[in-house]
């Protein structure tokens, strides 16, 4: 974070100074303290120079560890109330402040180029793509993992300085209004949507206001005079919308004919990793992906335009021709050859020493994600190697759910699925689709809980095996993969 006083944060926040009231410690002026170091929400990770936020939580309170965090270095605390003893800006509501914060501090730093994400599935993995492409360009911010709400974005502002030139920010939505107020917060000049799926939309209620909460990207951005650039997949039926709703240059990027980034010819008959070609601005390179998965070949593209169009919109309105040049293309092909997975539990392939190997795709789960895990599981098998499908279940469906889980099911067999194992109440939908009753043998299983998925698969596993791992967070079957892949005897 760039260094700041306390006067400086209690201008960003409107807060007010409650200084330590300890013996002997005197009052020592805001202006004359200064925050050196970052934003820490654990107290263990405080050192001399940090800014403590308390969060109050369902579990524990952050005000109960603001005296341990003052201990440790922390210059003051953004706190809901004051607490005795130590230094505190209070505010009505630390998270807010927070947001605040972060907004303050991009005052400083006109020059840095920032990009949002956003989309029903693929935003984590674009957006490590993009921080492979931008590093290479200049310093970037990208986290690993996914920050994207009303905590994740400003602490993720919060680690650029004078010498970031990129910002890569994801953002999630859980309602309309959402994309706009941490819009509010982060400012972002470029902004990409990456698909309008079915995520969430138990929460949503349809695929419409989905893409209304999404469209609150597009329509934050800056108009295309004055640099500001809409990546749009030229696959979706709901990008006509989304132009619609933004006064930005729109690039488009996809699979279709039209589109200005454009990617084809995808083969992931190297084990699984997609290779294609990507072509704009009426150039082309090959290139070869050590991702797994088809469909991160949209992703790279949508990576592809964003990289591009940082340099585009120097001179507004944005124009591929003007960036997609031969030299500009091959530095975009090696950066994407080169990357590898980043954030934890998305489609991360590991090899056991007797062979069977585990697809770890258990940090989320949508219809859209399913079936892209489910190709991605066959295209790592290639034809020649045994297939598993380890599925829990989707949440946040709504209505919908048991037609999805049910779809899923069928996505099971028409791809040829050597075996299947639901796990949980949760996702007897899948099994149901799949296997129908009575089950087909022990191609199709349904058990009640991790403990018995691992008791089943451990024993039938053979070398060659290629297992996949995949739900919905709150169903947390990343500690099944994790005991599968070192050959634990419990979850």
């Amino acid at each position: 974070m760039i260094p700041m006083t306390v006067a400086r944060l209690l201008t960003a926040t409107n807060g007010q100074w409650h200084p330590s009231t300890q013996a002997g410690s005197g009052d020592v002026e805001p202006a004359a303290l200064s925050i050196t170091g970052d934003v820490q929400i654990d107290s263990r990770s405080c050192g001399p120079g940090d800014l403590f936020l308390a969060l109050p939580g369902e579990r524990t309170d952050g005000h109960d560890f603001a005296a341990a965090a003052h201990r440790a270095g922390a210059v003051a605390v953004l706190a809901a109330r004051p607490v005795d003893g130590v230094p505190c800006v209070v505010v009505p509501d630390p998270q807010r402040a927070l947001g605040d914060l972060a907004a303050a501090i991009l005052t400083r730093l006109p020059d840095l180029v920032i990009v949002g994400i956003t989309g029903s599935s693929g935003k984590t993995s674009t957006k490590d793509l993009l921080g492979e492409l931008l590093s290479r360009w200049g310093p970037t911010v990208c986290p690993i993992g996914s920050y994207n709400n009303d905590l994740g974005v400003p602490l993720t502002v919060l680690r650029a300085d004078e010498r970031t030139r990129f910002l890569v920010l994801e953002m999630g939505s859980r309602g309309v209004g959402h994309i706009s107020r941490l819009a509010r917060i982060a400012r972002p000049s470029i902004g990409v949507v990456l698909n309008i799926g079915t995520a969430h939309l138990g929460e949503f209620g349809s695929t419409e206001v989905v893409a209304l909460a999404k469209s609150e990207l597009v329509a934050a951005l800056p108009a295309a005079d004055e640099g500001g650039v809409a990546i749009l997949n030229a696959d979706d039926p709901a990008t006509p919308y989304l132009v619609g709703r933004t006064s930005a240059q729109v690039w488009t990027f996809g699979s279709a004919p039209e589109a200005d980034v454009r990617y084809a010819g995808v083969d992931v008959s190297a084990g699984g990793r997609p290779r294609f070609r990507l072509s704009a601005g009426g150039e082309q390179v090959d290139v070869a992906l050590q991702l797994v998965g088809a469909h991160q070949a949209a992703n790279a593209a949508a990576a592809s335009a964003v990289a591009l169009s940082t340099l585009a919109r120097a001179q507004p309105p944005a124009r591929v021709e003007s960036a997609a040049t031969p030299e500009r293309l091959a530095e975009l092909a090696v950066a994407l050859g080169a990357a590898r997975p980043r954030s934890a539990w998305r489609l991360e392939l590991s090899d056991r020493a007797d062979g069977v190997s585990i697809l770890n795709d258990a940090y989320n789960a949508n219809p859209e994600s399913m079936r892209a895990a489910l190709e991605a599981l066959v295209g790592v098998a290639g034809g020649s190697r045994r297939t598993w499908a380890v599925l829990g279940a989707m949440g946040e469906l709504g209505k919908t759910a048991d037609a999805e889980h049910e779809a899923v099911g069928r996505q099971v067999r028409q791809l040829g699925i050597d075996r299947l194992v639901v796990v949980g109440a949760d996702a007897v939908g899948i099994y149901a689709g799949s296997a129908g009753v009575p089950a087909e043998g022990e191609r199709f299983v349904h058990v009640p809980d991790m403990s018995a998925a691992l008791h089943l698969l451990r024993p039938r596993l053979r070398p060659g095996d290629v297992v996949l791992v995949k739900a919905s967070r709150y169903v947390g079957l990343e500690r099944l993969a994790q005991a599968l892949l070192r050959g634990a005897d419990q979850t």
